[in-house]
């Protein structure tokens, strides 16, 4: 069944769990979209495990264009969402719907995602109001890492706890669709699950969250700068990749690869009269 942002909250009411993961690419993509997945990110992550950048800070639109075409051509019944990179849509109402309607036009996106809670519900509202289905993102806010002082799990003193739940609030009040929960104590982001009538996406808030989402490179072993609390491998391809790579090498500086069968045939004829 195609997924949409409809769908996500259909689940939410049937406590049907939700299931989403990073993709960048095309092929990368169709093997999730094929595995039944409901949504696919590209998210802003594609900074740090595609193009080697220390954050996500430096990632532009075009950026982030290239990329969400990329995975919007190897999906059919996933739902895409884009990450709107940093500044594209802090310093006015006009540059985020200017620029999400770029990721629906030219990315080919089906809804776009934007990180923050109370201080950018008027963004929320106003790319709402433009027709594009929006998913908050609230907790550890990767492009917030300069004034968080690091990556951070939120919420974890009274005051600090209650600002969440009033933030997830805010951004459903809004008109976003679904919330995604980022480094939020399991107990906290089970609250504001029950509190919600848009489904909670977490990612390292526990399983009580209406879905999960997880960078692929991270639950495959394929990124190994850094790895997470809340990752689960379910795979170390990164290692296998390594064996694979070290393989080809020798086989090649050996002379075993390509072997007959690798190769493509001419008649002798032909070739004796090249001499």
């Amino acid at each position: 069944m195609k997924n949409t942002a409809v769908t996500f909250r259909q689940a939410k009411e049937k406590k049907e769990k939700l299931t989403m993961l990073t993709a960048y690419d095309y092929s990368t993509a169709k093997l999730i979209d094929n595995a039944g997945i409901n949504g696919i990110l590209v998210g802003d992550s594609l900074g740090m495990v595609c193009l080697g950048y220390e954050d996500t800070l430096s990632v532009t639109m075009e950026d982030m264009i290239h990329h969400t075409r990329a995975v919007s051509r190897g999906v059919k019944n996933t739902l895409v969402v884009a990450d709107m990179p940093f500044m594209s849509y802090q310093a006015s109402i006009y540059d985020a719907v200017v620029n999400a309607g770029r990721l629906i036009k030219e990315g080919r996106a089906h809804v776009v995602k934007l990180e923050g809670g109370i201080e950018v519900c008027d963004k929320i509202e106003a790319i709402v109001k433009a027709s594009i289905p929006v998913m908050a993102h609230i907790g550890l806010t990767p492009q917030s890492v300069n004034a968080f002082g690091g990556f951070k799990v939120q919420g974890k003193d009274e005051e600090a706890a209650k600002n969440l739940i009033e933030a997830a609030l805010a951004v459903e009040k809004a008109g976003a669709f679904a919330v995604v929960l980022e480094c939020v104590p399991a107990k906290l982001a089970a609250i504001i699950t029950e509190k919600l009538s848009i489904p909670t996406i977490g990612i390292g808030a526990g399983a009580e969250c209406d879905g999960q989402i997880l960078v692929y490179q991270d639950m495959l072993g394929m990124y190994s700068d850094f790895t997470p609390k809340f990752v689960k491998k379910y795979e170390n391809l990164g290692e296998k990749m390594d064996i694979a790579f070290k393989k080809y090498i020798e086989e090649v500086r050996d002379g075993v690869f390509p072997a007959e069968e690798h190769s493509f045939k001419i008649n002798d004829e032909v070739i004796e009269k090249l001499y």
